[in-house]
């Protein structure tokens, strides 16, 4: 009677497992090139067109990119955008209301890393002539983008100019044809790095980075209002023993605002979540999501249309990385279970994810399985 029970059990799981599993498409490669490709981005335009952009490391690094008009199931060409003298490196991706395609990378032609960008009017058959942003005498990096709900273009990066890394920003009313005067939005005595940002429909802009000021990094908060014009005070948004790192951030229409971020406080690096309920005037606790035994990297982050909140990020619990999975249904104030979602001999690392107005996520990440680094694809509900 033991073994029948234990076996119903066993029945109950595999078939929920299966189940699960049947919401997800099968993982597929969609690159195959001679050097590296890494740091990939996606997102979504008004017409279901998949757009990705990565850095591929063959001789200088390029930027390259290709999308799929059919939700994944085939995807183009790959398209060079960038051909420089040095390297070009960690492209983000954005899109508009009307067919624009924009994308942000450093370069490193002009001797230090200046931030660039380049656009597309037509959903990316065609691409207008790069643009460099930014004239610094040292290093300006790791450009973030966003484009709200009347097309106006955000850009934020961190630059060394001031003697450490303090985040500056830009903007373009024009669809990428002109471009603001660069502004300072902080000043603070230690290393502010790795801005990312969301717009709220009504072009409120919200930034989140990790800066080091404290004596260990922490994750700190800063918000923009009248179309970027204005903004707030930086805000610290953790206190941790630990390093707290790589944070991305979510809004939703509501004013309701997502930030994950790894964090080495329990000893290893884990996924730690808090949200905003009013567009960042106050902040919940912060909540641990993953408890791993190898330590959890790299989140990205997705909103869907009625609360739900969807994290990838790499994990290395399998002795090997891997992409995992988590999602709430409530607006974040409850988690699901941890799902792995790739299994792969080489790494897969630095996943990136968009959704669709099916309700179709979209995930792409660097595979080192083929034996270099390539760019795989998964799509999941």
């Amino acid at each position: 009677m033991k073994s029948i029970r234990l076996l119903a059990v066993l029945i109950v799981f595999l078939i929920a497992a299966q189940s699960a599993q049947a919401d997800w498409s099968t993982a597929r490669r969609i690159t195959w090139t001679a050097g590296g490709s890494l740091s990939p981005a996606i997102a979504i335009d008004s017409s279901g067109y998949l757009h990705a952009v990565w850095y591929d490391k063959f001789g200088n690094s390029g930027i390259y990119y290709k999308r799929s008009t059919d939700g994944g199931d085939s995807w183009s060409p790959n398209k060079r955008l960038t051909w420089t003298l040095n390297d070009s490196l960690d492209p983000e991706i954005a899109v508009d209301s009307s067919g624009g395609v924009h994308v942000v990378w450093s370069d490193y032609s002009p001797g230090n890393p200046e931030i660039y960008y380049r656009g597309s009017t037509d959903r990316g058959t065609s691409w207008l002539p790069s643009q460099r942003l930014t004239w610094t005498p040292v290093a300006t990096e790791l450009p973030a983008i966003a484009v709200d709900g009347v097309d106006r273009i955000h850009v934020v990066w961190d630059d060394w100019t001031p003697g450490n890394t303090d985040i500056y920003y830009r903007r373009s009313v024009t669809g990428g044809a002109s471009w603001t005067a660069t502004q300072r939005l902080t000043w603070n005595p230690g290393f502010s790095i790795s801005p990312t940002m969301a717009c709220s429909p009504a072009g409120h802009l919200h930034v989140v980075w990790y800066d080091d000021t404290p004596g260990n990094y922490e994750i700190y908060y800063i918000a923009g209002s009248n179309g970027g014009t204005t903004w707030s005070s930086p805000r610290r948004l953790t206190w941790n023993s630990g390093a707290s790192s790589s944070p991305v951030i979510a809004a939703h229409s509501s004013g309701l605002l997502h930030v994950v971020w790894h964090d080495s406080t329990p000893g290893l690096e884990e996924i730690y979540y808090k949200s905003s309920p009013d567009g960042g005037a106050s902040w919940t606790s912060a909540k641990r999501l993953t408890w791993t035994s190898a330590g959890s990297y790299r989140p990205a982050i997705k909103l869907g249309f009625s609360g739900q909140v969807y994290v990838v990020w790499d994990d290395y619990a399998a002795s090997n990385y891997e992409i995992f999975y988590k999602k709430s249904t409530d607006g974040g104030a409850t988690w699901g279970s941890t799902q792995r979602r790739t299994w792969t001999s080489g790494y897969s690392s630095s996943p990136a994810i968009a959704f669709d107005s099916s309700g179709d996520l979209h995930v792409v990440w660097s595979d080192l399985t083929p034996g270099n680094f390539e760019i795989y694809y998964l799509r999941g509900h």
